[in-house]
């Protein structure tokens, strides 16, 4: 009996265990006993199921063990001096670590059925009571045991599902970034090749037709064939200054730097009805409504296309055009009486125009939605907060 004073140390080697982070391919079990006999028996019962052991003689201890490693189970006897099973069991369950640890309480067979139930509502799931069956215990550790592995390999695997995820999200944002920069630049390029069209070749067709003008002017009577060249010459230096201002617009059109979004959709909306025949009709805020001058080119851009499918693909004869201030946000409505578009043509990643228009609204926080029914048209409506 001398032997059972001396500490736990001196009874009973000290047993290596790993926490779950490290990669242990064992789960690590804590048996907590004052009596070190029965921890001597509790560890060489589960050593020889090849489990990592942990041992505690005190409620103290197994909290400071709980703390520091995850455990499949937790061997918990009820009756100890100082803090009991009990106490400990509910500062397991406080623990943020061990909180979901499962605690199976060991007893003896005087305990009665008030003492089971403290067990239970300090957080156990299950009582063995001694003496110990062997095959009862081990029975019931390789339950946990597998739970805590099945429970290791899904966490493992969320963790690096979430990794996955998160470099998915941040290659879509990379991705979105890119594509905005490179919108950006090819806008920055239109408008400088707007405008040296406009301003350059403008000058030089303006030019070109006032020299004309000087040579008219000075062409000997009784030459019915060299006015006729002049005429013709004049027609063709207008049909390229229209040529010049319709180039110059298609890639930024004045209306829109000048005088801002709502004119530029009123001049665009007129210019399409001119082009196509089709009637248009456009409903626009009472209030002046600027949005800075990226909304705005989205938004412009966003119109322009949806114009192009209307022509393209609906086959419609009529357009509605509805601009509304919602709160704080800007909605565009394009209403049209064409063939409709099928849901399966909203979704295709074929359609290269659709999803280039919810990306121009996405970097703003806005929404692009189409929808549509087989002989009734296509509505499509473009949200973007100011």
């Amino acid at each position: 009996m001398e032997q059972l004073d001396r500490p736990l140390a001196a009874i009973v080697p000290a047993i290596p265990h790993e926490n779950r982070e490290t990669g242990s391919g064992h789960a690590s079990v804590l048996v907590v006993d004052d009596d070190p006999r029965n921890l001597i028996a509790l560890n060489a019962l589960l050593d020889s199921m090849g489990q990592d052991v942990v041992l505690a003689n005190s409620g103290e201890e197994a909290l400071r063990r709980a703390q520091e490693t995850d455990f499949a189970v937790i061997l918990l006897d009820a009756r100890m001096p100082g803090v009991d099973g009990f106490a400990t069991a509910r500062m397991i369950r406080d623990n943020e670590r061990s909180r979901n640890t499962p605690i199976i309480f060991l007893t003896g067979v005087y305990e009665d059925v008030s003492s089971m139930f403290r067990g239970y509502e300090a957080g156990a799931v299950d009582y063995i009571v001694k003496p110990l069956v062997p095959e009862i215990l081990k029975t019931k550790i390789s339950v946990f045991v597998e739970l805590f592995n099945k429970n290791a390999v899904l966490t493992r695997e969320i963790a690096e599902r979430k990794r996955a995820e998160e470099q998915l999200r941040r290659s879509e944002e990379n991705l979105r970034a890119l594509a905005g920069h490179l919108e950006s630049v090819r806008e920055e390029e239109r408008t400088r090749i707007a405008r040296e069209i406009h301003d350059e070749l403008g000058q030089v067709l303006t030019g070109l037709k006032m020299d004309l003008t000087w040579v008219a002017k000075r062409l000997p009577s009784g030459q019915p064939a060299l006015n006729e060249k002049i005429e013709s010459m004049f027609d063709l230096i207008d049909d390229s200054v229209n040529a010049v201002r319709r180039i110059a617009s298609g890639l930024r059109p004045e209306a829109l730097d000048q005088l801002g979004l709502l004119p530029a959709i009123e001049w665009q909306l007129r210019d399409f009805q001119m082009r196509t025949g089709i009637r248009c009709k456009v409903t626009l805020p009472g209030e002046e409504v600027k949005p800075d001058q990226e909304r705005s080119t989205a938004l412009f851009r966003i119109f322009q296309e949806l114009l192009t499918n209307v022509a393209r693909h609906a086959n419609a004869t009529k357009v509605e055009v509805s601009v509304r201030v919602v709160g704080s946000t800007f909605v565009m409505e394009v209403q049209d009486n064409g063939r409709g578009i099928a849901e399966h043509e909203t979704n295709s990643p074929h359609a290269l125009g659709l999803l280039g228009m919810r990306e121009r609204a996405l970097p703003f926080g806005g929404r692009f939605q189409i929808d549509g029914a087989k002989g009734r048209g296509t509505r499509a409506t473009v949200s973007i907060p100011l």
